[in-house]
């Protein structure tokens, strides 16, 4: 019977340990994101491609490792960028790395948790991240970057924040590492905040109702208010460009125009003739 017990504590004490083990595993791949795996270069170059990276851009590339997609950014396409990276080995090696090919100056790395750096003045943020931790930065990327930036992430996604594009193409070198010869990579464009309530304003017409958006990410929808025999339809906004056709029956008004901040202005048909219009938010939607 003691050896009975003796044998059952011992159990229980492996159990222990090993759920130990196991939980504190999730907590780091929670805190860094996953453990660091070097980005072949052809991914490295099909996402600057398909993000459209030029010299004006500014790189931010959450946790970036040995640092080679803001070294390739600064080296290639002479834009500037910062990599933000927990391990301090890393970091120091992506330094060294910048200074020995002359770019020390465009090219940086830091070590910083990700949820704290500040995104605003990135023009393009890459990814190469779990998706457990891609989802905890959807909102912080969302709200801190400014319209039209560009998101590029290398195998993972946002979950119900669909891409706006994305590409598969094969690597044959990524099959020891996830079993699967092939990377995707997707594309997400930074959209206006345009949800709230909208006065708008159309040039030669005595009285426009006013619009109420919402929006989800990348998708917006519209009613009007006091809009009567009029409906809304077609809203898209991709960047900083609007556009929505507003309808009086059957005839259809297309808008298209910029959004900034609390304003908007452009450009609408109007049965063959071309107005000014402009909106101001008179509240955000609740």
């Amino acid at each position: 019977m003691g050896e009975l017990m003796r044998a059952g504590h011992w159990l229980w004490m492996v159990c222990v340990l090993l759920y130990g083990t196991a939980l504190a595993q999730v907590k780091e791949i929670e805190r860094t994101g996953g453990p660091y795996v070097p980005t072949p270069q052809v991914v490295v170059d099909q996402m600057l491609a398909f993000g459209n990276v030029r010299e004006s851009d500014y790189v931010m590339d959450l946790g970036s490792g040995d640092g080679v997609i803001v070294l390739t950014a600064a080296r290639q396409l002479r834009a500037s960028g910062m990599g933000i990276e927990i391990d301090p080995q890393l970091v120091q090696l992506a330094n060294n790395e910048a200074k020995k090919q002359g770019i020390a100056d465009r090219a940086s790395f830091h070590v910083q948790d990700v949820f704290k750096a500040d995104l605003s003045r990135a023009s393009v943020v890459t990814l190469y991240l779990l998706p457990g931790m891609m989802l905890k930065l959807r909102d912080k990327i969302y709200n801190e970057l400014k319209p039209g930036s560009r998101v590029v992430s290398h195998d993972y996604h946002f979950g119900d924040w669909t891409a706006d594009d994305r590409i598969t193409f094969d690597v044959p070198e990524k099959e020891k590492i996830h079993g699967l010869p092939s990377a995707t990579i997707y594309l997400w464009t930074i959209p206006a905040k345009v949800g709230g309530v909208w006065q708008i304003k159309v040039d030669g017409v005595a009285q426009t109702p006013d619009m109420e958006l919402t929006q989800n990410y990348h998708v917006a929808n519209g009613s009007l208010v006091n809009g009567r025999g009029q409906g809304i339809s077609d809203v898209s906004v991709k960047g900083d460009n609007i556009s929505f056709s507003i309808w009086n029956g059957s005839v259809r008004h297309h808008y298209r125009g910029k959004v900034q901040g609390n304003t908007m202005n452009g450009m609408v048909n109007l049965n063959g003739r071309e107005a000014k219009w402009q909106a101001v938010k008179a509240s955000p939607f609740r």
